[in-house]
């Protein structure tokens, strides 16, 4: 199968054989079937200590369950250079915005601001919505051959066993059984986006159509616009579920939210009524938390028990200096005065 016309300037390592991808890959052919397990007999030999991942189920706040598939080493080292030689170099459509390299929440907000009505779509099940078959597909449209294409996309994917479950989530078994891309495997958040390609186009085009602008950040899909839109929202959020279905997505009805300018305007956490900003009782909370630390020290703030609160606190810090920078510069000096000797966290 050749590439497409695009990927002559994307300079894609040339693979034309199993033996030449395990022989890139730094591993042997026995190697290479192994992580590949394109029979997928890892999920089937019931075996902790032969499987290629690590499992938890994380429970979501508003209900429902995902699986979080950690790689172990040596599987998670053949996708990082998969990603870095070949996935990386591959653009994403640019409305996506979770996951590139100089896009981030904030650029996935901001053209969103100051509009009359903003819609919010959230597809569930994300990452395990891309089959493996799909992403075979897509290694073929880069070029590779199918025997190349089809073990590139067996170190990407994964089959979770059913025992992993032990009695929880029946519903998803069947979901997780088959060959998806794993949460939790570094590979995954690219392959996502570039999968996710041909919705992106379509949803763009029917923005395009309603005078609206389109964002998406993973499972996040961001609609606003003005009075043509504000007047027909909900056909046109019935159009989006309908191109998100055909592209083999669904839509979570109860997180679907459209916000006209009466009231907040509220996107991954980041108002845009006016501008791109934080939620001023946010920034207060995490203003008296910074306070307290250093006042009193670090530990007595640390009532959730975070193992590397350190971490945390600078995470919270980054964030808000991404979004606002100007309110972050004493949140940044506060962080900066904590003494973390006293006790560590």
């Amino acid at each position: 199968m050749r590439p497409v016309a695009a990927a002559r300037e994307w300079n894609l390592p040339a693979i034309e054989t199993a033996g030449a991808l395990a022989q890139w890959l730094g591993v042997t052919d026995d190697e290479l079937e192994w992580f590949a397990d394109l029979k997928g007999l890892g999920g089937k030999l019931g075996r902790p200590r032969l499987e290629h991942y690590s499992y938890q189920i994380l429970h979501k706040r508003g209900g429902g369950v995902r699986l979080l598939e950690s790689p172990k080493p040596r599987l998670k080292e053949l996708q990082r250079q998969i990603l870095t030689a070949i996935l990386d170099r591959v653009p994403a459509h640019i409305a996506a915005h979770g996951f590139v390299k100089g896009r981030s929440i904030a650029t996935f907000a901001r053209p969103h601001t100051n509009q009359q009505v903003l819609l919010r779509l959230d597809l569930s099940n994300f990452f395990p919505a891309f089959p493996g078959a799909r992403a075979q597909a897509l290694f073929r449209t880069l070029g590779y051959p199918e025997a190349v294409a089809a073990r590139l996309a067996g170190i990407a994917t994964n089959a979770a066993p059913r025992m992993v479950w032990r009695g929880e989530a029946p519903e998803l078994r069947a979901l997780y059984g088959w060959p998806h891309l794993p949460q939790g495997a570094p590979t995954s958040p690219a392959l996502a986006n570039l999968m996710a390609y041909r919705l992106d186009c379509r949803l763009a085009g029917l923005a395009r159509c309603a005078h609206a602008v389109y964002t998406r950040y993973a499972d996040d899909l961001a609609f606003s616009g003005g009075e043509a839109l504000a007047r027909g929202v909900e056909r046109f959020a019935a159009h989006a579920s309908a191109i998100a279905m055909e592209e083999g997505f669904a839509v979570n009805r109860r997180k679907t939210r459209v916000m006209r300018q009466g009231v907040r305007q509220q996107l991954a956490g980041v108002v845009v009524n006016r501008k791109v900003g934080l939620r001023r009782s946010e920034l207060e909370a995490l203003e008296a938390t910074l306070t307290n630390c250093v006042r009193h020290g670090p530990a007595s703030q640390n009532r959730s028990a975070v193992p590397d609160f350190r971490a945390h606190l600078e995470g919270r810090v980054g964030f808000v200096e991404m979004i606002d920078a100007p309110k972050a510069e004493r949140l940044r000096r506060l962080l900066t005065a904590i003494e973390w000797q006293r006790r560590e966290i």
